[in-house]
């Protein structure tokens, strides 16, 4: 009994503690809370649409909380709101069911007359029911037209403010912090969306430390999103776009009616003729790789205008061609090539299918049967020409170890270092390109390359200016104009 009672005591005594130690906390929370002031509202709240957009966003500003920074400086934060009727939850809620029976209709099976489709319900259980394609086309369609008229009624709704609906926060910023972008999505069936060209209503409120503690709302509207057709910040790219088309017409145009337009020479390609002048010296083949890529790349397809000029120049001397291809596309396209320009050159009969072979297209498979091909037939020149990988520096090393001259070019920049130090010529970037339209003398290549050419001339010319006008300019009134083209510049950046 004794020890019963001495339980009692102790454990009244532990009770009465923990309430004693408990209770100095809650009254100092509740002494915070009622030290915490109302903080001033924000002033000067504007809302417009967001410029240059798909629409769907509207962008609001304010002038901060006197308590914001000074004051009382109590403000922590700035929450955002915008009205919204309670006809766009029904919207939402139609698009969802219909994004629903569309990603039934996608797992479901297809049998010869219906479709069993499971899906897992609210307890988790996986159920299954069969529909025909006539029923679920059936459903969607409603649901589709559903969605059309309540979409057409929104504007309606919300011109109705305040009635039917209520506020919603469309998001929250720092102290500090004077503007905010209410950006919605373009499906209906998504939280954030909402629609466009319809009366939008926002409120801002200033919030404390305790978020009861805010202060009087500020409301502002009514406001609409719009989309805009035209991004006036792309004006310059407007401009460019229009000036090279300019050029591009204009070269194509000269090089059609056989105006001599200047390329710079390439010494890679200045020199191909003379190495097939070696070869045919030395008795040896030379070696055109096509690379790596498909028919479709780039890289690919001015390696076969360079192949067209080998081609050409190895018939004139009948010295024996190896084109070994990865692809099979690029084989076909390569051996028409290569019969084409033994054709060009008077010599139909000595071309031999058998030049052009496909090999593997397995990369490193591949690059073992190349390199065994120059160790075996010992070519006087290896050319690489198109898209390369990982593979370059094991070809270009096994040519150099044969004795060959090489000449390479590819577009892919991690690569050219390899090409560089194991070949005698390489063509970097997009001389590879530039090469094609030496060799090829094609009106359309002459023409984009010499208009390519005048653009960086422009961009040259306009860099130099905009240089001067930011270092000489700022110290000249006659030269204000360059402060403000670069002004404009940064602007539209």
């Amino acid at each position: 009994m004794r020890r019963l009672s001495k339980w009692l005591v102790l454990s009244w005594l532990a009770v009465t503690a923990v309430g004693w130690a408990q209770e100095p906390t809650a009254v100092a929370d509740s002494a915070v809370s009622d030290s915490i002031a109302r903080p001033a509202p924000v002033t000067d709240l504007t809302a417009r649409d967001r410029d240059n957009d798909h629409g769907h966003a509207i962008k609001l500003q304010w002038t901060l909380s006197a308590d914001d920074g000074k004051g009382a400086n109590s403000v922590l934060s700035y929450e955002i709101f915008r009205w919204e009727p309670y006809l766009l939850d029904t919207l939402r809620s139609v698009f969802q069911e219909i994004d629903r029976w569309h990603n039934l209709l996608v797992l479901s099976e297809e049998g010869s007359e219906t479709r069993f489709i499971r899906e897992v319900n609210a307890r988790g259980d996986t159920v299954g029911f069969k529909l025909t394609d006539e029923q679920l086309e059936h459903r969607i369609d409603s649901l589709n037209l559903l969605g059309k008229r309540l979409e057409d009624e929104l504007p309606a709704a919300f011109a109705n403010y305040p009635n039917n609906g209520e506020w919603r926060q469309a998001g929250k910023t720092v102290a500090g912090t004077s503007t905010f972008v209410d950006e919605g999505t373009l499906n209906p069936s998504e939280k954030k969306y909402f629609p466009d060209d319809v009366d939008l209503h926002y409120k801002v409120e200033a919030v404390t430390a305790d978020s009861d503690v805010r202060s009087e709302a500020v409301v502002t509207g009514p406001v609409q999103a719009t989309d805009q057709w035209y991004n006036d910040k792309r004006t310059v790219v407007l401009i460019a776009v229009i000036i090279f088309t300019f050029l591009t017409l204009l070269f194509l145009n000269l090089a059609r009616k056989g105006t001599d337009l200047y390329v710079r020479p390439l010494a890679g390609i200045e020199a191909v003729d003379e190495a097939i002048g070696r070869a045919t010296e030395m008795g040896r083949p030379i070696l055109y790789v096509l690379g790596l890529g498909s028919a479709s790349d780039i890289a690919t397809i001015a390696s076969f205008t360079i192949l067209g000029r080998v081609a050409k120049k190895v018939a004139e001397y009948q010295t024996d061609l190896l084109v070994p291809c990865y692809d099979p596309i690029v084989m076909s396209v390569a051996q028409e090539v290569v019969k084409s320009a033994f054709l060009d050159a008077g010599h139909p009969d000595a071309y031999n299918q058998d030049m052009v072979y496909f090999v593997t297209q397995s990369q490193f498979a591949y690059v073992a049967a190349v390199n065994g091909t120059m160790l075996r037939e010992r070519p006087a020149t290896n050319l690489y020409m198109g898209k390369f990988y990982a593979e370059s520096l094991l070809l270009a090393e096994t040519g150099a170890l044969a004795g060959s001259i090489q000449m390479a070019g590819t577009d892919e920049i991690p690569q050219i270092p390899f090409f560089i130090v194991a070949c005698d010529y390489t063509l970097i970037g997009e001389e590879l390109f530039a090469a094609s339209a030496y060799l090829g003398r094609e009106p359309i290549l002459l023409g984009s390359l010499k208009a390519q050419d005048y653009a960086k001339a422009i961009v040259i010319i306009l860099v130099i200016i905009g240089l001067i006008g930011v270092n000489i300019g700022v110290h000249s009134d006659s030269l204000s104009w360059m402060n403000k083209l670069h002004e404009w510049i940064q602007a539209v950046e």
